[in-house]
């Protein structure tokens, strides 16, 4: 075990964000500063470091409750509060801009996620939620790994669109070799998404490529080809 006071002070989460702005920081600094302190067993790095290995990516924080997040060590209930109203508090800071934000084209998808999906080595899909004015309500990562028909659970992807009550839903995954062009594997699996869907009365609004500076809409791609 290492304690925070024991880093070198340049490294500490908390003269990082002093210096550079919390922007700088990891998931796991943050939740770490949130947190304040650790135990006599685990630093509060690593407890955060637990946590994230969890929920993998910091929205995973929104589906946890009270006394799941007590479960892990060194948390308990008023830390496990402390994290809920942080998020509660991050989300009402964005919720205007959120409000104003809405999806309707591809390359607003791309604007969307570029920056978080550029440079990643291996495909990862992801949902982007709406409301019934196409406006965004949450997005979330669904799947890592190479896309196969036979992986790709369509109920994890509805399941959350359940959750946030949205009107629809647009696809959304990287290609890391940079080229956006879709593959037969994107193409079924879309049209396996898609059918779903159109069962749960959700809508499938479209599945966005995310290549190398460049992006194509399955939509656009299957007119283009003259399909249906």
């Amino acid at each position: 075990m290492y304690l925070i006071k024991e880093m070198p002070i340049a490294e500490r989460p908390r003269e990082r964000l002093e210096k550079y702005g919390a922007s700088s920081l990891s998931t796991c600094e943050l939740i770490a500063i949130i947190l304040h302190t650790g135990t006599t067993s685990a630093s509060a790095i690593e407890i955060a470091q637990d946590i994230i290995f969890d929920i993998k990516e910091a929205s995973g924080l929104q589906d946890k409750t009270i006394a799941e997040l007590s479960r892990f060590r060194g948390v308990g209930k008023a830390k496990a509060i402390t994290l809920l109203a942080a998020l509660e508090l991050g989300k009402r800071a964005l919720k205007d801009e959120k409000q104003m934000m809405i999806i309707s084209t591809p390359a607003e998808v791309f604007n969307l996620v570029k920056d978080e999906m550029a440079g990643l080595k291996q495909e990862v899909m992801m949902a982007i939620y709406l409301d019934l004015k196409g406006r965004l309500i949450a997005k979330k990562q669904i799947f890592v790994g190479g896309l196969n028909q036979s992986l790709i659970h369509p109920r994890e992807i509805f399941k959350y669109a359940v959750k946030y009550s949205a009107y629809s839903v647009i696809l959304v995954h990287n290609h890391p070799s940079g080229d956006p062009e879709p593959s037969q594997q994107d193409l079924d699996v879309t049209e396996l998404i898609c059918e779903a869907g159109t069962m749960m009365q959700i809508k499938v609004v479209d599945h966005v490529i995310i290549g190398k500076n460049r992006f194509v809409s399955i939509n656009d791609y299957i007119k283009k080809k003259g399909g249906k």
